[in-house]
């Protein structure tokens, strides 16, 4: 029997996404929400983590998430090919499994078994989103102040919050916003949120 936790924030998904799990044979199925609610004790540890990368913050570490100790690296992410970001960061933090989230839900139950059994799985239709991702468009320095930026703080709050300068910060900015191919810092916001990257 392979247990699994479905990480999802919207309740009616993760529900349907619990039942689409319990009608294949050998799967035990628990949920959670990625804001911090536990699930039973009865229900860990977990064999695989169901996440949809939807629900991860641009700017959370996964490795702190509060599922991670329950099933660390056998994760498997449900992610959009448009957001190379969301792949990118699942990736980094070592994550098995990902599934596009148009796939048939047959792939979704094969990712299961396959990372339960420690085994990579890559859903054909996420593969070039997947190369996209190992080519980041900004420097992790870039992302932070964006992401910052995204939180509606000024020059100088971030440069207190990062401990730079504010024509530092003000480089990072300008830097973004050429390598995107923005027209302003919120162009550039709404690029690197759209495409997952914070």
């Amino acid at each position: 029997m392979v247990r699994v936790l479905v990480v999802h924030d919207a309740l009616l998904l993760r529900s349907a996404l619990a039942q689409l799990l319990l009608s294949a044979d050998g799967l035990e199925v628990s949920c959670m929400s990625s804001r911090g609610e536990e699930p039973d004790e009865d229900d860990l540890p977990a064999d695989v983590c169901v996440v949809d990368g939807d629900c991860l913050d641009g700017t959370e570490d996964l490795c702190r998430a509060p599922y991670w100790d329950r099933c660390g690296a056998r994760l498997v992410v449900l992610a959009a090919p448009e957001r190379p970001g969301v792949l990118r960061r699942a990736f980094d933090a070592g994550a098995l499994g990902f599934v596009a989230k148009d796939a048939p839900s047959h792939r979704l139950i094969d990712a299961v078994h396959t990372v339960a059994k420690g085994e990579r799985f890559l859903d054909e239709r996420l593969t070039v989103a997947l190369l996209e991702a190992s080519r980041a468009p900004l420097t992790a320095r870039e992302l932070h102040v964006l992401a910052q930026a995204a939180q509606g703080c000024s020059v100088a709050e971030i440069a207190g919050v990062l401990h730079l300068s504010r024509g530092t910060v003000r480089n990072y900015m300008a830097s973004a916003i050429r390598k995107v191919g923005a027209r302003n810092r919120v162009d550039a916001i709404r690029i690197v949120q759209s495409a997952g990257w914070v």
